[in-house]
């Protein structure tokens, strides 16, 4: 693994630094909003240079984001950010890529670029805006609108199928998956810094809410009432439990994951899963990334953080390998390597 190629600063940076200059025109109420404050706080966390960072969006709501970061940023086009991003980072390993992307942006349109940068493992970062609705598009349903949906595209109800992000990642040979909440500015600045430290493809799936489209689209698992069941912060290291007291507990019996409740049924903590974040095996990694309602709380916090080789790291191996054992050293040599002939 080549080492980190990323400047670090000579001086401490703030939040401050990071906050553009340019209105920002997302809807009141709609959640990207708190992604922008956790990026704002978690930028100055991560150390580099603010010249070192740089955003790249596709089409969408969230694709506005290059605009409303005070770093370098590109605004791609619809479904391209990944294909720009590789680009970018492959030309300047020097800087921290980041890219800022919607559920349709990027697994619909995107979808095929999107799986794989991911197989690639190439060294960027994902921030995917999942509010099961195309916004700026005025309402279209989405490759995760719930079955059922009533949208401007599906008046009888979509009859789709939805992605569960988690497991199109994971199925591409994701090495890096957090999912989080919106509303929680703490954790996503929290998990994105260690999405900005793990040395390949990062995705952090945010659910997000949108006001004006799908409303509480998230809300099985954000209301009051229901939150503490149906909501499992993971930690490596620590036992999966969740509930309003952590009385409830994820155990594997057999081949599928449960909800039990200890002290019940002769359920001891002892039965509780602990969370190994760095299992290099994707397989209980993908069961708690499809976990949810009803029977089970969705997964939150980073699922799976593994190392494994990076493209860039190996891209740049490959080049040197070759420049050291090759006869062509210049354009003459080039010209002049194949069977040539002369015109009298």
């Amino acid at each position: 693994m080549i080492t980190n190629r990323i400047t670090a600063s000579p001086e401490e940076l703030t939040k401050k630094d990071f906050v553009s200059d340019q209105m920002v025109k997302w809807c009141p109420g709609c959640g990207a909003h708190g992604i922008l404050r956790a990026v704002e706080n978690v930028f100055p966390k991560i150390g580099y240079k603010k010249e070192n960072f740089m955003f790249v969006s596709g089409i969408g709501c969230s694709s506005r984001f290059p605009y409303y970061v005070n770093t370098y940023g590109i605004h791609g086009i619809h479904g391209r950010a990944a294909a720009i991003a590789t680009g970018v980072k492959l030309s300047n390993p020097g800087l921290s890529v980041w890219i800022a992307t919607g559920d349709g942006d990027s697994m619909a349109i995107g979808g095929n670029h999107f799986i794989h940068i991911i197989r690639r493992n190439l060294d960027v970062n994902i921030l995917l805006f999942n509010n099961q609705i195309y916004g700026l598009t005025k309402g279209q349903y989405s490759p995760t609108t719930p079955i059922g949906s009533i949208t401007k595209t599906s008046p009888h109800g979509t009859i789709e199928h939805p992605f569960v992000t988690a497991g199109l990642v994971l199925g591409a040979q994701g090495t890096f998956f957090a999912r989080v909440l919106d509303n929680n500015i703490s954790m996503m600045t929290e998990v994105m810094h260690e999405a900005a430290r793990h040395d390949g493809t990062s995705v952090v799936e945010i659910l997000q809410n949108c006001v004006i489209f799908a409303d509480k689209t998230h809300r099985q698992i954000t209301d009051k009432e229901v939150r503490d069941d149906y909501q499992l912060h993971l930690r490596h290291g620590h036992r999966m439990c969740y509930g309003k007291n952590n009385e409830k507990g994820i155990q594997l019996k057999g081949t599928k994951l449960q909800g039990v409740v200890v002290g019940l049924n002769g359920v001891t903590i002892d039965d509780i899963l602990i969370h190994d974040q760095h299992e290099k095996n994707p397989g209980l990694h993908r069961m708690l990334g499809k976990m949810g309602p009803p029977d089970l709380p969705v997964a939150l916090g980073v699922i799976r953080s593994a190392e494994f080789e990076t493209y860039d790291d190996m891209v740049e191996i490959q080049i040197e390998s070759v420049r050291e054992t090759s006869k062509i050293k210049c354009v003459d040599d080039l010209l002049n390597s194949g069977e040539t002939f002369e015109v009298e």
